[in-house]
């Protein structure tokens, strides 16, 4: 298993960490997939302009909502680290809203199921 500090994904993703950032969902709460099919179970987006290993922007979910968004400000609260795959996303959350780390993976787990994702703070 790799050094999680050595990967670039997590040294990015960390950046960000306690730092208030604006998230665009390009997959809300309630839309499919439109490769694998599943229906996201929370707001799911990325942040503008800071672009991730895989070529795209830095991916996030933003959790503590129970609607559809298009846009949102919130804390990055968490990072979720794919152990098995280098594309970190971030857990985002409105000011003043925190998760334990299994309510976290409780939320994403819709998607990260396939992963061997662990919660880092």
């Amino acid at each position: 298993m790799e050094n999680i500090e050595q990967s670039e994904s997590f040294k990015l993703a960390k950046e960000l960490l306690g730092k208030e950032v604006s998230v665009k969902f390009d997959r809300p709460l309630g839309s499919t997939h439109p490769k694998h099919g599943f229906t996201y179970e929370v707001n799911y987006g990325f942040i503008e302009g800071i672009m991730a290993l895989d070529g795209e922007e830095l991916d996030a979910y933003y959790l503590g909502t129970e609607e559809p968004l298009e846009n949102a400000t919130g804390k990055v609260v968490a990072i979720a680290h794919r152990e098995d795959n280098d594309d970190d996303k971030l857990i985002v959350a409105p000011e003043g809203v925190d998760f334990t780390d299994e309510e976290i993976l409780e939320k994403i787990n819709f998607q990260e199921k396939w992963f061997k994702t662990i919660i880092v703070r």
